[in-house]
Parts: structure tokens; sequence; C-alpha cells
């Protein structure tokens, strides 16, 4: 093998073993969301999870209906606990995937659509399923509607703002800002099941429990469209994310031409006095 094939070759390596372990990553971040989920589903019988759930919502509640705090960090969490509600994550969607169909990203639109709408699936098959009652009503701060077990709105919660989050560090270059944003969809998934045992709408276990489905069904969509990826960028697919298209890269692609003209009539970047 030439020496001028060998770096290139060698890169190629790098980035393969990246995606490999990222996946194998993936696969165990799955693994683990589905055995803690098991793990709080089957204590759902044992006196030690009731205990343990009255518990935490007597130290949120002291007072039957009357969180801790002051009245106004009762009506901060009402706030943010609607962002994760089906009809603000819907709207966030839609906005979100007009964006995103705008850019040409087709896969992570329908990436997008599949994670909202599988949650949702999720949330009201598993809700069926245990069919947990709610917390005493009058712990509850806010109005609820069907069973307890897991809580939607943690589990829609993190479904939604950690794809979201992991679809915009694709536009990051920089590992920080990277990191950044997948901080913010954790901030806003935690503040929300925080939200909704501190109203009294949900038992901790209830947001535990929704939180690892949420995040399970999240990796699970970043493995697919990983995959979906990879396999369809060698056929050329028309699902394939377009790439976005720097500003220095726009410059190479349009060549001198794009420059502007000096005073002396070449094109180039202007020079100082001129």
């Amino acid at each position: 093998m030439q020496s001028a094939k060998i770096l290139p070759f060698l890169r190629r390596t790098v980035q393969l073993a990246r995606g490999e372990f990222a996946a194998l990553g993936a696969l165990g971040g799955i693994a683990l969301g589905v055995l803690a989920f098991a793990g709080i589903a089957d204590d759902l019988t044992q006196a030690d999870s009731h205990g343990f759930d009255g518990r935490v919502l007597a130290w949120m509640q002291p007072v039957a209906g009357r969180p801790r705090g002051p009245w106004w960090l009762q009506e901060a969490a009402a706030d943010l606990t609607s962002l994760g509600g089906i009809s603000v994550l819907a709207l966030f969607a839609v906005a979100a995937i007009g964006i995103l169909l705008i850019l040409r990203k087709r896969l992570s639109a329908v990436l997008l659509v599949t994670g909202l709408a599988g949650g949702v699936a999720l949330s009201e098959g598993l809700k069926a399923l245990f069919e947990r009652q709610r917390p005493p009503a009058a712990y509850q701060a806010v109005d609820t509607l069907n069973a307890s077990f897991p809580s939607g709105h943690a589990l829609l919660a993190t479904v939604f703002y950690l794809t979201v989050a992991v679809l915009m560090t694709r536009a990051f270059p920089r590992r920080r800002l990277k990191a950044y944003v997948l901080s913010v969809g954790v901030l806003f998934a935690l503040l929300v099941g925080l939200t909704r045992v501190y109203l009294g709408a949900h038992w901790a276990t209830d947001v535990l429990a929704g939180w690892c489905v949420g995040a399970a069904w999240a990796v699970a969509l970043w493995l697919v469209s990983h995959a979906v990826e990879r396999h369809q960028r060698v056929r050329h697919a028309a699902l394939v994310d377009e790439p976005a298209v720097g500003l220095d890269e726009q410059s190479a692609r349009s060549g001198p031409a794009a420059l502007p003209r000096r005073a002396d009539g070449r094109r180039g970047a202007p020079v100082i006095g001129e």
C-alpha cells in the first residue's frame, strides 16, 4: 500500500470503529433502560415500592394538595409540566418537522415523527397493561386523565427532547456545543418528570419508569436511523439527510468567481486601504 493511501485508510478505519462502538453503546443503553423498567414494574406489587412512593409524595406535599414551597413555585411547576403534554409536544414537533423538511433532512423528519408516535403508543399501551391508580385526588394539583404507570409526560418528554437534541448535535462540530445541547434535552425531560411528582399527578416510580422507557426508545430510534443512514448513503437513497453546506464549503464550491472584485479589477479579498 502506498504511503499516500495509508492516512485516508486509517481515517476510514477509525470512523468505522467509532460507529461500531457507538452502536454497541446504544444497544447497551437500550438493554439498561428495558431492564430498569422491568425492575420497577416488578416492584409494583411489593410493599417497599408503595412505601417509597408514599414517602416521596409526602415530602413533596406535606399537606395534601399544597406542594412544598412558595406559591410561585407551584405556578412555575404547572407551566413546566405542560412541556410534556401531547398538545405542546405535537406543536413543537410540527414546527421542528417543518424546519427539517425545509433543510431537506428527510430521515430526521421521519425519525421525529416515528419517535413521537411510537412514544404515544408505548405510553397508552403500558398504561392499559398495568392500570395503576394515581395518587389520591387530594394530592393532585393538576387534572389527570388515565392510568398512572408509566408517566406519559415523562416518557414523551424524554423521547422528544432527547431526539431533538441528538438531531441538533449533528449541526454543531464542537464537542462542547454537542454536550450542551444534549444536557438541555436531558434537563427538559428531568424537569417534566419532577413536576409530575411535585404536583401529585404521579407516583415517583411512574416517572422513573417513564424516563427508562423514553430513554430506551430514543436510543433505539437513533440506532435505527444510524443503520438506515449508513445503508442508504451507500445506495444514494432519497431518504438520507443532505449535509449542511458551511460558508467555507460554499466558497470552495463557488470558486474565485464568488469572491468580491477589488479596486484593481482582480477578484479576491479586499486589501486594507482600498
